[in-house]
């Protein structure tokens, strides 16, 4: 399934803004996805903002810079708790589970297009 609009994304445009600065600071390269909750609209106020990192140039390997970024969230004024996953670090069957449904928070350095990626399966 291709990548869902940012529209689909329920999260306050504020917290999305603060993400996205975490993100940039600490994992510039990587390409970042929301799914869980937060996308499906099955969240409610407090729900944790589930996201995925990877790395299109290589989906086998592990991002640097990981840690980084989850202490910065922790450390965040963010009123959510924000879940941040390696994919690299996922087994397969999660992999299509979140390829399912998600939204591209941060498009990543060489990253496919995602409707292209959607095509291709990744």
């Amino acid at each position: 399934m291709p990548a869902l609009d940012h529209t689909q994304l329920h999260l306050p445009e504020p917290y999305l803004r603060m993400v996205r600065d975490v993100l940039r600071t600490h994992l510039p390269e990587a390409e970042v996805w929301a799914y869980g909750s937060r996308v499906n609209g099955d969240y409610y106020e407090a729900s944790d903002l589930d996201l995925v990192a990877r790395r299109p140039g290589d989906l086998s390997r592990r991002q640097t810079g990981l840690y980084d970024a989850m202490a910065a969230f922790s450390e965040s004024n963010l009123p959510i708790i924000v879940q941040l996953v390696d994919w690299a670090a996922i087994p397969a069957s999660f992999h299509a589970e979140i390829a399912s449904r998600y939204v591209v928070i941060q498009p990543g350095a060489g990253s496919l297009d995602p409707a292209e990626a959607g095509k291709a399966g990744i």
